[in-house]
């Protein structure tokens, strides 16, 4: 089995990114198929239950008052409401049941309406995630309390490109909530975006903050950028489809007991993309035709490729 690492330099991790690609492939895959069944994929389902209104800038986000994407703002969806689409997730063969909310850090009064909400979920035997923005403590302590699984707060890129793409928080306040978060006793949800304008050792560095924390995030989401019009972000190139599967397979190398997740911008990628990003150790995505407020793959072609390849939900 692989030994799990905490100290990985930043001239190890560019030697795996620059590695010829089906080396670099090779040596994920055996990791990969050392922890996990490799063809199972971790399937999940995102809803947001708190649309617009958001006081950051994330640069690639259209949710945030200072940009001029076309976002109706909706309020807090209802307990009801909500339950209504995990039943219809875990219709669809989603495990676990994702809840976002577009907010800078949430007030005590919100937890406790989320907090209903994971209790709900969880009884219809779903795992249970949730992003919410920074949290505090006794907040995170209360989620715990009300079932939750994991908590979702992404690192989004290196510390040093950060201040490229957001202004409203510091990289430092995204890893205090993961500290909040540990020290509730939840599972983590941390990754990235890429296709920012970050270059590879920005790539690099990010998935090297990652894989040197104190423990590896269970979860590990690999999104590529969609661009929104109206968003700082909306003219970015796209990231370079084998430079994504290197991220995909390196962030397996660094945390070989995650689940990396191919996320946001599949709905763009072509079938062998995918396939590619799987077999670079990618063992979850998330089904449905939303991701918040951009576009997914639809689960009726999950399934057509998940036939195609041979791959099967994780048990």
């Amino acid at each position: 089995m692989t030994t799990l690492r905490h100290d990985w330099t930043m001239e190890e991790v560019l030697a795996l990114y620059a590695l010829p690609f089906n080396d670099l492939l090779f040596q994920a895959q055996q990791i990969h198929r050392a922890h996990f069944d490799a063809n199972a994929v971790q399937c999940s389902t995102l809803l947001s239950i708190k649309t617009g209104g958001c006081p950051e800038d994330c640069g690639y986000c259209s949710q945030s008052v200072h940009h001029h994407a076309t976002l109706p703002v909706e309020p807090l969806m209802g307990l009801e409401q909500v339950l209504e689409a995990a039943r219809a997730a875990k219709a669809q063969g989603a495990q676990r049941f994702c809840m976002g909310a577009a907010w800078r850090s949430p007030h005590d009064r919100d937890i406790d309406k989320v907090a209903a909400m994971v209790a709900g979920v969880k009884a219809l035997g779903l795992e249970t995630c949730v992003t919410l923005g920074m949290l505090k403590g006794h907040q995170a302590q209360r989620l715990s309390a009300a079932g939750l699984d994991y908590y979702n707060h992404n690192v989004d890129t290196s510390p040093e490109h950060y201040a490229e793409v957001i202004h409203t928080r510091g990289f430092q306040d995204r890893l205090d909530t993961l500290e909040q978060v540990r020290g509730a006793g939840l599972k983590v949800c941390s990754g990235g975006i890429l296709g920012m304008g970050e270059s590879r050792r920005d790539r690099a560095r990010m998935l090297q903050v990652l894989a040197n924390l104190a423990e590896h995030p269970e979860s590990v989401p690999i999104n590529a950028l969609v661009p929104i019009p109206g968003t700082p972000l909306e003219d970015a190139q796209p990231i370079d489809g084998i430079e994504f599967v290197r991220s995909i397979a390196t962030a397996r190398i660094l945390m070989p007991h995650s689940h990396v997740r191919l996320s946001a911008g599949r709905e763009a990628m072509s079938d062998e993309l995918q396939a590619l990003a799987f077999l670079a150790g990618a063992n979850s995505i998330f089904l449905g035709d939303r991701l918040l407020t951009t576009p997914n793959a639809a689960t009726d072609h999950d399934a057509q490729l998940f036939a195609r390849l041979g791959l099967h939900p994780a048990a």
